[in-house]
């Protein structure tokens, strides 16, 4: 397991970082990892979908998959810190670091939080780069258009990276460029500036980004990826009809539908599939095993020792969410994966994983997520179990539903609320499969009746798909639901959002000030 004390001394300050000219990094094998911007007879000119920016570009994918990015201050954040899930594993793992997330309150002197605003930022400042050598670098040679398309894709990454950061963070300093040395040291600015930023980034992407991208570049954001994250962002801002027709362009776009069975969505059969809107693409192979992969996955995997030792056990779905499944719900099989006992294992139906394996009963936990599940003939062909290959499901389909049916809800009339019951009801029968004696159609018309069935169905649906925690906040009922699931610390005057990292504040020599109540 990671060593947190190692990992943050090893995490360069931000004041240094985002003076860094960023250089090419190793890339994924879902991108062309040829050294870019040299010509040969290959690839002059460029092919479709690729250009001389890529080289600027790859830092930021790569980026994507990063430690603070995406692994575990990203799980505990918008999971462990909702209603929904424990932080698991065993008490002393992570520390005091981990364990506020689950408890409250998280401390300014919190390594794994000034880890993310420190990676959070880099990845901005690598989006800012691709964007000044687009514009300024005379001795590239490139179209307009192949210039357009690469500015939408770091456009798209700087709008996600900051949506992410205003929702952690609340205010965040506003880096849209690359700055000098004099520059560096500048204050937060409010969320509504930081929002400005990502709806101007995000609908610049969905403009000039293309609705697919040749199976050689799968994983680089289109048009529709833009127009859903977008559409999350005038969610959270509760900008309803906005959220509405950004949700309704991806869902006449032709590129996604619901026809992925939903226990296939999360395997690694099921990844960029027509469910996926948006996924972070990882790779390994039995000698290149983590280079070009995220961790996410492992460590939420089981913890055990044996051939179950498959992660670190983190992250894991609680009773609260448990009891809130319907009666005969299938896709709490597919999210819950439960330790036999001698009981379970003697009855005629032990629990199995998704791929028919019975479970042990020497697990450490008696629950684990089994979205985070890998497939055993991958762990065989690799040699390893790590689940370092698994993609990172960022925006599924969905989703995208289901925040049309909520924002069609908000606007209101009948038109609409025929709209939002019809979308709403989509997700329910793909989840039913056929099955006619489980989750009837809802059919209420009373708008706030219709509203707290749309949050449940985000609940169940999206469960363990850190989504969770933001939308306990956006919805105003977080501390309600936290207190109700056990969490008694939590104050939403002060944990609605993270602390300001106290070492940045430090470096900042007060530039940066405290969140309230911190």
């Amino acid at each position: 397991m990671k060593n947190f004390n190692n990992t943050i001394r090893n995490f360069v300050t931000i004041l240094v970082i985002i003076t860094i000219i960023s250089t090419v990094s190793g890339c994924k094998q879902f991108l062309d990892t040829e050294r870019q911007g040299v010509y040969t007879t290959e690839n002059y000119p460029y092919p479709t979908g690729a250009g001389p920016y890529d080289q600027f570009l790859f830092g930021a994918y790569k980026d994507l998959r990063g430690y603070g990015v995406h692994v575990t201050g990203f799980f505990l954040a918008t999971s462990v810190r909702s209603d929904d899930a424990d932080k698991g594993s065993t008490a002393g793992d992570g520390g005091a670091d981990a364990n506020s997330m689950d408890t409250f309150p998280v401390l300014p002197s919190n390594g794994i939080v000034n880890g993310m605003w420190v990676e959070y930022l880099t990845l901005i400042n690598k989006c800012n780069t691709a964007l000044d050598q687009i514009e300024n670098n005379k001795d590239i040679v490139a179209t307009d258009a192949v210039k357009l398309q690469s500015s939408a894709e770091a456009k798209f990454i700087r709008g996600y990276a900051y949506f992410n950061m205003v929702r952690f963070f609340g205010r965040v300093p506003l880096i849209d460029k690359v700055l000098t040395v004099a520059q560096i040291n500048i204050p937060q600015s409010t969320p509504a500036q930081i929002y400005a930023l990502i709806e101007s980034d995000l609908k610049f992407a969905a403009a000039n980004l293309p609705i697919s991208w040749d199976k050689k570049f799968i994983g680089r954001p289109t048009s529709g990826s833009a127009n859903g994250i977008l559409a999350k962002v005038y969610l959270t801002q509760q900008k309803w009809a906005l959220a509405m027709s950004a949700a309704n362009l991806v869902m006449t776009n032709g590129q996604y539908d619901l026809s992925t069975p939903y226990d296939k969505i999360f395997g690694e059969a099921g990844e960029n599939s027509k469910e996926s809107v948006f996924e972070i693409q990882a790779t390994a192979s039995a000698t290149v095993q983590t280079d070009n992969g995220i961790q996410t996955t492992q460590f939420q995997g089981v913890r055990d020792g044996g051939v179950w030792n498959l992660g670190f056990g983190w992250n894991v779905p609680n009773t609260n969410l448990e009891n809130a499944y319907e009666a005969g719900d299938p896709r709490k099989a597919r999210t819950f994966l439960y330790r036999n006992t001698a009981a379970t294992l003697a009855s005629p139906n032990p629990y199995k994983t998704v791929y028919g394996e019975i479970t042990a009963t020497t697990w450490n936990n008696p629950i684990y997520n089994h979205k985070a599940y890998t497939n055993p003939s991958f762990r065989a062909a690799y040699g390893y179990n790590s689940g370092w290959w698994m993609n990172l499901r960022i925006l599924r389909y969905a989703d995208v539903v289901l925040m049309y049916a909520e924002a069609a809800n908000e606007v209101g009339g009948a038109a609409n609320t025929t709209a939002s019951l019809a979308a709403l009801n989509s997700v329910r029968a793909r989840a039913r499969n056929g099955n006619a004696a489980i989750l009837p159609n809802v059919v209420t018309t009373d708008q706030t009746a219709l509203r707290l069935a749309i949050q449940q169905e985000r609940r169940i649906e999206l469960a363990m798909e850190y989504d969770r925690f933001f939308d306990l906040v956006r919805w105003g009922i977080a501390q309600t639901a936290l207190t109700a699931a056990g969490r008694p610390n939590y104050n939403p005057a002060r944990d609605n959002v993270l602390p300001i990292p106290q070492t940045q504040i430090d470096l900042s020599k007060g530039v940066l000030t405290p969140n309230p109540n911190y």
